[in-house]
C-alpha cells in the first residue's frame, strides 16, 4: 500500500509550489524542491508589521500636508492658537523659558547641591516611618553658592517653583531644581568669612 508521505508524491507537490513552470524531467534526480513560501523565522510570528518611515521622512510628509491644507482654502486644518500670528502655543513653550538668557556674559558661579533628611530614632533603628536614604524622601534642598568678592547687598535671589535664578554684578546662576519647591518656606544665609550663600528650600 502506498504512503501519503512517498518520496515520488513529496516532489510532485514541490513542483506545484514552485515560483516558475519547469519541464517535468521525472528522470533528474538532482532535482530540489523549492517552495514559493519564505523561510519561517522570528520575524514571521505575529502580527503583521506596519511599514514605518523615518523621522526625516515623517517631517516631510507633515510639512507637506501643513502647506497644501494652508494652500487649500476649503481645508478643514484649525489653528489650535487664539492668535494667528503665534508661531507656537502656549502649551508647546517649555516651563521657564523666560528665565534663559544665552547671551549675558556673566559668568556662572560654583555650586553644591545637598538634600537633608530630618529622622529620628525609629528611623534609624527601627525604620517605622519607610524612610530610605534616596532623594525622594528628603524633606529640604540646601544649595549653596561660591560668590568670591561679592557683598551680601549685591545679591538678587528669585525663587519659583522649580528655579532658583542668583544674580550679582559678577555672577549669574539659573538652575532648575529636581522637584517643585514653596518658595514662601526656603530660607537664604550670607556667610561672607567663607563668601558662600546658603540657600535652604523645602
Amino acid at each position: 500500500m502506498d504512503s501519503v508521505f512517498s518520496g515520488s508524491s513529496l516532489q510532485n507537490l514541490a513542483k506545484l509550489l514552485r515560483d516558475t513552470p519547469e519541464e517535468d524531467d521525472d528522470d533528474d534526480d538532482d532535482d530540489v524542491p523549492r517552495c514559493s513560501v519564505g523561510a519561517m523565522t522570528p520575524g514571521s510570528v505575529g502580527p503583521a508589521k506596519k511599514e514605518t518611515i523615518s523621522k526625516e521622512e515623517y517631517l516631510c510628509v507633515l510639512a507637506f500636508s501643513l502647506m497644501s491644507a494652508d494652500c487649500n482654502s476649503s481645508s478643514t486644518f484649525q489653528v489650535k492658537s487664539e492668535n494667528k500670528k503665534t508661531i507656537w502655543n502656549i502649551e508647546e513653550v517649555p516651563e521657564e523659558f523666560e528665565f534663559d538668557d544665552t547671551w549675558d556674559p556673566r559668568e556662572k558661579p560654583e555650586y553644591e547641591i545637598s538634600f537633608k533628611q530630618h529622622v529620628g530614632t525609629e528611623d534609624v533603628f527601627f525604620g517605622m516611618t519607610g524612610k530610605d536614604p534616596s532623594t525622594a524622601c528628603c524633606e529640604d534642598i540646601v544649595i549653596k553658592i561660591k560668590l568670591p568678592e561679592t557683598k551680601y547687598s549685591d545679591i538678587t535671589l528669585d525663587i519659583q517653583d522649580k528655579v532658583l535664578d542668583l544674580r550679582t554684578p559678577k555672577k549669574k546662576l539659573l538652575l532648575h531644581l529636581p522637584y517643585p519647591v514653596n518658595s514662601k518656606e526656603g530660607r537664604a544665609r550670607f556667610l561672607s568669612e567663607e563668601e558662600i550663600l546658603e540657600v535652604t528650600l523645602r
